[in-house]
């Protein structure tokens, strides 16, 4: 799935930095250090390769763990520091093929796939964290929910924000948010709009985080998210 060399680039605060790959949207992790969160991106290959599966893409090259920084930058208004990568690159307003667009729509649909999924097999209420923190199931999933709203303003898509339980509501907001995915056009040119390499980016990582940490949290044992 990812190659060895797969470029990347590092958002660095002053306490956290987030490891983002380039090639597949969705792929970041944070921790303390530069090395430390190219480790962890590592680790979640493994991860991310069902999503790749259910995407039926390929990047042509097996699995791999090594990566190429081809960028740093500062985080944005303490993303990185808080847990969120902020920064759109200048390389994300570049034009963006039809081949790539059909390719983040399908990897879009196949995170939201395993989202459904994991929620699916979760208990209503999570293990709590070391301070007994954290939201149960259905609150993460509403969190989630909510944040597609925002994510679709951000590149101008307008959505109304689902009642709890609107499955329905759910399905018409993912279903234009893949449409605009498709098209590859950025809906929202003047910034601070966000360009469509970023938006993708900046979406699926949201919803694999939150995937990623209701399967963590479902069973006993340590949440691996930072």
């Amino acid at each position: 799935m990812v190659a060895a060399g797969s470029p990347v680039y590092i958002e660095a605060g002053a306490k956290r930095s987030f490891a983002c790959s380039l090639e597949w949207p969705g792929l970041c992790r944070v921790a303390k250090t530069e090395q430390a969160a190219l480790l962890a991106l590592s680790e979640y290959v493994t991860r991310y390769a069902p999503v790749v599966a259910r995407a039926g893409v390929s990047s042509g090259a097996g699995p791999g763990h090594g990566w190429e920084v081809v960028e740093r930058v500062p985080t944005r208004s303490g993303g990185a520091d808080f847990g969120a990568p902020t920064r759109v690159l200048e390389r994300d307003y570049e034009p963006v093929s039809r081949q790539e667009a059909a390719r983040t729509a399908a990897l879009a649909s196949a995170a939201w796939e395993l989202f459904d999924e994991i929620v699916a097999g979760a208990p209503d209420s999570l293990r709590k964290g070391p301070r007994g923190g954290g939201r149960d199931r259905d609150a993460i999933v509403e969190h989630v929910v909510g944040a597609e709203q925002m994510f679709a303003q951000r590149v101008g898509i307008k959505l109304a924000v689902p009642a709890p339980g609107d499955r329905a509501g759910v399905e018409a907001n993912r279903g234009a948010i893949l449409e605009w995915c498709r098209s590859g056009e950025p809906l929202a040119t003047a910034r601070p709009g966000w360009p469509p390499r970023y938006a993708a980016r900046r979406l699926l990582w949201h919803v694999l985080d939150h995937a990623w940490e209701i399967e963590d949290r479902s069973v006993d044992g340590e949440d691996r998210r930072p």
